[in-house]
């Protein structure tokens, strides 16, 4: 489903996933919308835009809360013209699994829209290089993330894209081992227990942004 106030926006995404296979229930233009199409019929997936009518402020975050809160087996991919850091948090703040935020730019980079669809309809997560980059310059210099090596605050910005293991090793050149060891670095470095029923790796995440 797909929720988005620009009308040729919102028809070039349908016809793009409609060529790729997918199938589109429903397309709307506001936040409200999406929530009733949800409602009467739940996808794998939404699509939706942070600023929408009528204030064009946060009205599709807060659809997207909600139907993360209440179907949680739904995919949420968040589009947004520019990064914004508060709604990064708020949009992960209960976990990083089946979710997204993408900056609108990405989506003409079909190849990389595409895979953070099927990664979030996978379970994972798939969060915008830009907002992480951004992210990286405002907290480099902040505590807990301060005491972090370079190769591990390097890790962690891939973790925070939502990447594997094998996907980190690839991405950074390095070996499978190598992300596995500075990966319990960080969890240890940043106070995250071994406890059941908690992902580490999401806990991780979350203090990332959070700082």
């Amino acid at each position: 489903m797909l929720a988005e106030d620009s009308t040729l926006l919102r028809e070039g995404l349908a016809l793009l996933l409609a060529e790729e296979g997918h199938e589109v229930l429903a397309s709307v233009g506001d936040g409200t919308a999406l929530v009733r199409a949800v409602e009467a019929d739940p996808p794998d997936l939404v699509v939706v835009d942070i600023r929408m009518p009528p204030t064009h402020t946060d009205e599709g975050l807060r659809a997207a809360l909600e139907i993360r809160e209440r179907w949680p087996l739904v995919g949420v991919l968040v589009l947004s013209q520019h990064v914004e850091r508060n709604y990064a948090v708020r949009l992960l703040s209960q976990n990083a699994e089946r979710v997204g935020y993408l900056l609108k730019d990405r989506v003409a980079q079909v190849d990389e829209f595409l895979e953070s669809l099927e990664r979030i309809h996978a379970g994972g997560a798939s969060i915008d290089a830009e907002v992480v980059r951004q992210l990286v310059i405002r907290t480099t210099h902040a505590d807990p993330l301060a005491g972090l090596t370079p190769r591990e605050l390097s890790v962690l910005k891939e973790l925070a894209q939502g990447r594997s293991n094998a996907a980190i090793a690839q991405q950074l050149h390095i070996s499978l081992s190598s992300v596995e060891k500075n990966l319990n670095a960080v969890f240890e470095k940043l106070g995250l227990p071994r406890a059941t029923g908690y992902s580490r790796r999401v806990l991780a995440v979350l203090r990332y942004l959070e700082s």
